[in-house]
């Protein structure tokens, strides 16, 4: 199929999809904010007066989700490469979180104070090689978990997408590593022919610093 045919029938799935028009009727930024929605009907993360952070989060679907449940009380910091649009009761900081001054931009924002969940939505710009864009995407989702490693409160969580694929074995292994639970969550507003899950970890099973250390001595054995 050529690219031109590939993005009419794309865009004519997307224009379609029940959660688009749900989110454009119900006011939500991305069709996104359903899969937290479902996550959090079932695991009860979002309650009023926790800190938040929610790394990837333009354009604002999940920090919607979050502000709503924690009505107004509490904290939530998000970052991302690109702009968005300003929400009540989010902090928003448009920079690289890869980098050492973005993160030092949300440690900044919280405070320096410990964080109660951790949101990652993150994907890489997509190549369109699998190989390269697992890669990517694990890359990603590493950074987001020695985060949440060396920010959480003890009995924190931690919430992220991965792909099923090359990689998510030993991402598991490093979830586990770090947290005394680990479930994974698929939810339905996620396209059932998307690669796509989400991990949950709770309960850190060392201090912020020896779960890093886990982490990288995972790491070191890649």
């Amino acid at each position: 199929m050529k690219r031109q045919a590939k993005t009419h029938v794309w865009h004519q799935r997307h224009v379609n999809d029940f959660y688009v028009k749900q989110s454009v009727e119900q006011g939500y930024r991305s069709r996104s904010a359903y899969k937290l929605m479902e996550i959090d009907n079932q695991d009860r993360l979002l309650r009023p007066g926790i800190v938040v952070v929610d790394l990837g989060c333009a354009p604002g679907g999940w920090c919607q989700v979050a502000a709503e449940r924690m009505k107004g009380q509490g904290r939530i910091v998000g970052i991302d490469l690109l702009e968005m649009t300003g929400l009540n009761h989010v902090t928003f900081i448009q920079g690289d979180f890869t980098e050492d001054t973005g993160v030092e931009l949300v440690e900044s924002a919280l405070g320096y104070k410990a964080v109660d969940l951790v949101l990652s939505d993150m994907a890489p710009n997509i190549s369109g090689v699998i190989l390269t864009d697992q890669a990517r995407s694990y890359q990603l989702a590493e950074l987001a978990l020695e985060f949440a490693a060396q920010h959480l409160q003890l009995d924190g969580a931690f919430l992220v997408k991965v792909f099923q694929g090359a990689g998510f074995e030993d991402y598991m292994k490093a979830m586990r590593a770090v947290f005394l639970k680990v479930a994974a969550r698929k939810p339905d507003a996620s396209r059932d022919r998307s690669r796509e899950m989400y991990l949950l970890g709770r309960g850190l099973k060392a201090k912020p610093a020896q779960a890093s250390a886990l982490i990288e001595s995972i790491q070191d054995l890649d």
